[in-house]
Parts: C-alpha cells; structure tokens; sequence
C-alpha cells in the first residue's frame, strides 16, 4: 500500500507541472502581455541590437547598449572627437533640400542604389519574421522590431505605419543650423538615406524628440543612452558637421564622463 501511495503522488506532481507548462506557453508565448502606451512586449535579454561601437557603418541591425566601463570609455573616445560651434538659424530649411524622403537615388552611402528604397531598406535591416507586399523584393509589409529606444519589442504592419518611424539620429533640421545649409545636394541627400544617421524607432519617441539635439532630447530607456550618444558622434565628424556644445556636453555626461 505504501508503494501505490508513493507512485500516486508522483504522477500527480508529474501532472502539475505538465499543466503549469501549458499554462506558462499559452500565457506566456501566445497571449504577450501588452506594455505600456500599447507598445509591445519587454523586450528580451540581449534583444536584437548592435553596439555602436562594432556598426560603425550603419549597416547592422538595431542599436546595442554599451554597459561595461571598457564599451563606456571607448564611447567617450569617439565623442572626444566631434567638434563644436554655435547653432546658426532655421532660415530657409525645407526637408525637400535634402531631397526626396527615402529616395534610392544617393550615391556614397551603403544600400544606396540598390533598386529599393531607404525606409525599406532599414526596416528590412532592423526587423526580424519580415514580411513583404506580393510581387516585391522591396516592400515591408509587417515585421517585428525591437525599438531602443523604448526597450520594447513591436509587432508592426504597414496599416499602422506611424508605430515605427525611421528616426534621423541627427535631425535634419539641425544639420541644416550646423552647416548643412552651405552643402550641396548631393551631400545633403547623403546624409538623409545615411543608415548610420538612421534607426526604426517608436513614433511617438520620435514625434516628441522633433529637431532636439541631446541636450534636450533623449530615448525613454535610460540604458540605450550611451550607445544613442555614440551614434550621434559618429555622423558629426563622418559629415564634418559640429555640433553644440551642449550637445557634445550632453552625449559625454551619457557615457559616464
């Protein structure tokens, strides 16, 4: 009698944890709780991103915190390197002098000319399960992307487009205050399809950042700062663009200097 006792019991703990398990993939796989603002789910561990540092091309997806002193002190490096001046106006500004938005038409940035356009192309980069229009090799259609800025994971489809914008790191309109206002074309369209200047992020991040520079605007995760820092950095000197100095205070005081 002891022995159908011990053997009763261990299938009925046998049978808890099946149901548990059950329980768990049901709750926790197929029904995802929802985050804030609607935006997805807690993105997982590691999530799908590359450090700055290891992107410096733009051409990797997503944007990788950097969290050990050795990442932080090698962010504050290529910081050190962008230079600095005063602001000048917004006169004459129009996102048309940096040509049409997303063209594929732009030399001397990488997946320029390459038969899709650059929206496309970096949702594309930054988004994994990738689903695209019938008949396209170009086309996004639904995706799922991790946004940095948030920390968030996202399911997005193109019927609600404005979920995911493509953030220009450093706002067009502020390159046009930092000198971009004497460049020709040309240059001008460079930057604005530059996939280094360029990240799939949260709408309403990118709404609420507008033409702010550092000093006044950064991502609502406190942990992708740094890494947000450095890829601001990085556009500066490629484009031999200054930036403020407040700026350049702001996105050093990210780093930890």
């Amino acid at each position: 009698m002891p022995a159908r006792r011990s053997t009763q019991s261990a299938a009925t703990v046998f049978l808890i944890c099946a149901l548990a398990l059950v329980g768990w993939l049901i709750g926790g796989r197929d029904h995802p709780t929802t985050g804030p603002e609607g935006g997805g789910t807690a993105a997982p561990a590691g999530g799908r991103g590359t450090s700055p540092l290891q992107n410096p091309d733009g051409t990797e997806p997503g944007l990788a915190p950097l969290t050990t002193a050795e990442e932080r002190k090698a962010g504050r490096d290529v910081i050190a390197a962008v230079a600095t001046a005063a602001a000048g106006t917004k006169d004459g500004y129009d996102r048309d002098e940096f040509g049409p938005a997303w063209t594929d038409n732009v030399d001397g940035v990488p997946l320029g000319r390459n038969t899709c356009e650059t929206r496309n192309d970096l949702l594309a980069r930054d988004g994994t399960a990738v689903e695209r229009k019938d008949g396209s090799d170009c086309t996004v259609t639904a995706m799922t992307i991790r946004d940095p800025y948030t920390g968030r994971t996202v399911r997005w489809t193109k019927q609600q487009a404005s979920k995911i914008q493509i953030d220009h790191v450093m706002p067009l309109s502020y390159d046009w205050q930092m000198g971009a206002d004497t460049w020709d074309r040309a240059k001008r369209v460079r930057i604005a399809n530059d996939p280094l200047d360029l990240i799939p992020a949260d709408g309403s991040q990118n709404a609420s950042k507008g033409d702010s520079g550092p000093a006044a605007w950064l991502p609502a995760d406190p942990g992708i700062r740094c890494a947000y820092a450095v890829r601001f950095a990085q556009v500066s000197p490629k484009y031999r663009l200054p930036v403020t100095g407040a700026d350049k205070k702001a996105v050093v005081q990210q780093c930890g200097g």
